[in-house]
C-alpha cells in the first residue's frame, strides 16, 4: 500500500509543479489526489483531519471576502494616483514597500493581483513591467511570510498552535525584510531612470455614485484594522481564529452597506472587473488548500510522514539544513503543499519535554516552525512556479520560467541566504 501511495503522490506533485506546462489546474489535481489517497487507505482517521482543514479554509474565505469588499469599493484605486511617477527607482521602491506592508495583512496572492493591476495602470513598457512585477512577487511573498495572517502557510502554522502572532512576527520581520530588500535592490540596476507611463484617460464612466476618496480611505483603514484585530480576538477569547475573521467580516459587511446606502437604494452598484477575477483565483486557492490538506492527511495516517521524520532526525538532525532543502524544493513544488507535508511530520513539543538542544526547536515558536515559514515564502521565489503569486504574475505578463531564471533567481538566492543568516544571528547570538 505504501508503494501505491508514494507513486500516486509523486505523480500528483509532479502535475501540481508542472501546471504551467500541462495546463491542468492544480486545484483539481490536489482534490483528485486526496480522494484517491483516502480510497486506498480507507476512512479511518478521516474525521481527525477535517476540523483543522475547516478552520483554515473558513479563515481564508472570510479574509478574502473582506479584501473583495475593499476592492469593490475602490479602496485600492488611490494607489494608482499616489504611485504614478516617472522615476524608475522611485516607483520600484514605492510599489515594493507598499506590497511588502500590504501583504503582511492580506494574503500574498491577493496582494500580488492588486499591485500588478496598479502597475499595469501606470507603466506601459512590457520589459519594465516584468522587472517591477518580479519585485512585487518577491515583496508579496516575503511580506506575507512574517505574519500569521499573511499567507496560507503561516495561517496553517498558527492554526496548528505551532507559533504565536507576536513572537512569529518578531522572529521573521527583519530576515524577511532583508530577503526582500536585497533582490529588489539588485533589480534596481535593470530599471531605467525614466519609465514609459500609460497615457492618462479621462473617459466618463457614468459612475456618479462611486465613493469619494475620503470614504474609500476610511473603508481601507477599517478593513485592514479588522484584519489586524483577528489575532487579538483569538488571544482575548481563546476561540479559533476563523471565528474572529467571520466576526470582522460580518461587522465590515454591515459598515459597507451603511456607507454604500445611497448606491444600494438607487440600485447603481459600481461595476468592476477585478473582483470577479480575484474571486476566481481566491476560490481556487481555497480548493487547492483543501485538496492538499486532505492528501497530506493520507500520508500522515499511513505513517509515511513519520518515517520521513525519523530519517531526518537520524541522518540530518539540523533544522537549518532541512529549511535549505525545503526552500529549494519550494522553487519547483507549490509551497502550500510542501509546508503542509513538512509541518505534519512533527508534533508541537511541550516546553516541559523540550529541555534543550534539538528537541527545543519544535516547541511553540521554535526555530523549526519559523524556518519552515521563511524558507517556503522566500525559497518559493527562486522560480515563479513556486508560489501562487508567481504563477499569477506569469499569467498576467506572459513571463517565462527561463526569463526568471536568467534575471531573478540568483538575486532571490542571495537575499534568501542573507535573511537566513540574519535569522541565525538573532536566534543564537543576540
Amino acid at each position: 500500500m505504501t508503494t501505491i501511495l508514494l507513486i500516486l503522490f509523486l505523480v500528483g506533485y509532479v502535475l501540481i509543479a508542472t501546471e504551467h506546462l500541462t495546463k491542468v489546474n492544480k486545484s483539481a489535481v490536489a482534490m483528485f489526489l486526496a480522494a484517491l489517497g483516502w480510497i486506498v487507505i480507507g476512512s479511518d482517521g478521516f474525521e481527525n483531519h477535517v476540523p483543522f482543514i475547516a478552520n483554515v479554509a473558513l479563515f481564508m474565505l472570510a479574509t478574502m471576502s473582506i479584501v473583495d469588499v475593499l476592492n469593490s469599493n475602490g479602496c485600492f484605486d488611490f494607489l494608482v494616483s499616489w504611485m504614478r511617477m516617472r522615476n524608475g527607482h522611485a516607483l520600484l521602491w514605492s510599489i515594493s514597500l507598499f506590497t511588502f506592508v500590504l501583504s503582511a495583512n492580506l494574503d500574498n496572492l491577493t496582494t500580488t493581483v492588486m499591485m500588478l493591476y496598479v502597475m499595469h495602470k501606470i507603466v506601459a513598457n512590457q520589459t519594465q513591467r516584468m522587472y517591477l512585477g518580479a519585485a512585487i512577487v518577491i515583496a508579496a511573498n516575503c511580506g506575507g511570510g512574517f505574519t500569521v495572517i499573511g499567507d496560507a502557510t503561516t495561517i496553517m502554522l498558527w492554526t496548528k498552535h505551532a507559533v504565536t502572532p507576536t513572537a512569529f512576527a518578531a522572529a521573521l520581520a527583519v530576515p524577511s525584510l532583508v530577503a526582500a530588500a536585497i533582490p529588489i535592490a539588485l533589480i534596481g540596476f535593470s530599471m531605467p531612470e525614466r519609465l514609459e507611463l500609460v497615457t492618462r484617460r479621462y473617459a466618463y464612466r457614468g459612475d456618479d455614485y462611486a465613493l469619494p476618496l475620503w470614504q474609500r480611505v476610511l473603508m481601507f483603514i477599517v478593513g485592514i484594522g479588522g484584519l489586524w484585530f483577528i489575532p487579538t480576538f483569538h488571544r482575548l477569547t481563546g476561540l479559533p481564529p476563523f471565528l474572529g475573521a467571520l466576526c470582522v467580516l460580518a461587522l465590515f459587511w454591515v459598515f459597507n452597506e451603511i456607507i454604500n446606502l445611497r448606491r444600494i437604494q438607487n440600485e447603481m452598484p459600481e461595476q468592476r472587473l477585478l473582483p470577479r477575477s480575484l474571486q476566481y483565483e481566491s476560490v481556487q486557492v481555497i480548493l487547492f488548500f483543501i485538496g492538499v490538506s486532505l492528501a497530506v492527511g493520507v500520508l500522515q495516517e499511513s505513517g509515511v510522514l513519520a518515517v520521513a521524520a525519523r530519517w531526518l532526525d537520524n541522518y540530518v538532525h539540523n533544522v537549518y539544513i532541512v529549511s535549505l532543502a525545503m526552500g529549494l524544493l519550494s522553487a519547483v513544488m507549490d509551497n502550500v503543499a510542501l509546508v503542509m507535508s513538512t509541518i505534519s511530520m512533527y508534533p508541537v513539543v511541550d516546553s516541559v519535554a523540550a529541555n534543550a538542544g534539538y528537541v527545543s526547536e519544535f516547541m511553540v515558536d521554535g526555530a523549526y516552525w519559523n524556518l519552515v515559514a521563511y524558507s517556503a515564502s522566500v525559497g518559493g521565489c527562486l522560480l515563479p512556479i513556486g508560489t501562487a503569486a508567481g504563477c499569477a504574475f506569469m499569467k498576467s505578463d506572459d513571463v517565462s520560467v527561463l526569463w526568471w531564471v536568467r534575471r531573478i533567481s540568483l538575486k532571490v538566492m542571495i537575499g534568501w541566504l542573507a535573511g537566513l543568516g540574519v535569522f541565525w544571528i538573532f536566534e543564537y547570538l543576540l
